[in-house]
């Protein structure tokens, strides 16, 4: 059981918590139609219910609640259902930062000022699954706000997503696309060739660092030392890859075990070797 704070608009309720006085965030279709202070209401079937004491990036729930067009709330609800559909459970917090995010992009829309990303490209390959899904905001934004987001918009908001459905925040998915970006620059330097994005090397390249990074964040360590043999035997990826290493390294603060070095060599090296063939 519920008690009404306040109506944010038909379809959001922020309301107190019965059984233990914590504000929550309440988003149902007609939910908020007709509401009354201190009316008491149970929560709908098919209603999503949001704890406002959740603690994001950009400050608490409940201050983001109170600056957002609540419009942005039931968007962002719109893209976790879809991603829901998806990925199965997803953690739904990510609600407030992502509608935050929309709102700043429908701004930058307004006002003319579309981004640029250069890592769209490898957010689109590194997170497939999570950018197919995060296109479902582009009819929504234009059904409902008369706004054209574009692809580069689209891949922030498949990080927003990805970090709903892995232990992982946007700012270190971001640091994963630039730390694979960062390794086609040295390979595409070396071969003076282009990679293909699509390719099936590159994308092993993209979930090995991936992969890389979540083993550095959870003190894992790899059990075949491949270091010996790739410096020797291919020195100049062996070379790029600990460049690559070390950028990461500082990044998520934490050390790498040694023996990536070797095991990022041979992706990289199979990247090459596809470029020569």
């Amino acid at each position: 059981m519920f008690r009404v704070k306040k109506a944010l608009n038909h379809n959001t309720v922020i309301a107190i918590g019965m059984d233990d006085n914590q504000e929550y965030l309440l988003i149902g279709k007609g939910i908020g139609f007709g509401k009354k202070v201190s009316e008491r209401m149970e929560a709908p079937e098919g209603c999503t219910v949001y704890s406002l004491h959740e603690k994001t990036e950009r400050g608490s729930a409940m201050e983001l609640v109170k600056e957002l067009d609540p419009v942005f709330l039931e968007i962002a609800e719109q893209v976790l259902q879809e991603s829901e559909r998806t990925f199965g459970k997803i953690d739904r917090s990510i609600l407030f930062p992502m509608a935050d995010h929309i709102a700043f992009a429908v701004k930058r829309i307004q006002n003319g000022e579309q981004i640029s990303n250069p890592l769209t490209g490898d957010i689109r390959a590194l997170f497939h699954m999570e950018y197919k899904t995060a296109e479902c905001i582009i009819p929504i934004l234009k059904e409902r706000l008369q706004a054209e987001i574009d692809e580069h918009e689209v891949g922030y908001v498949a990080l927003h997503i990805h970090s709903a459905i892995e232990d992982e925040n946007v700012a270190l998915s971001m640091q994963i696309a630039r730390t694979v970006r960062e390794c086609i620059q040295l390979v595409e330097a070396e071969t003076g060739a282009s990679i293909d994005v699509m390719s099936l090397s590159y994308n092993r390249l993209m979930n090995h660092v991936r992969y890389m990074a979540a083993r550095a964040i959870k003190g894992e360590k790899l059990k075949l030392d491949m270091n010996d043999y790739m410096s020797v035997k291919f020195p100049d990826e062996f070379r790029m890859a600990s460049t690559v290493c070390g950028h990461l390294e500082k990044h998520l603060k934490k050390p790498l075990d040694p023996v990536e070095i070797g095991y990022l060599a041979m992706h990289i090296q199979r990247v090459s070797a596809e470029q020569e063939m």
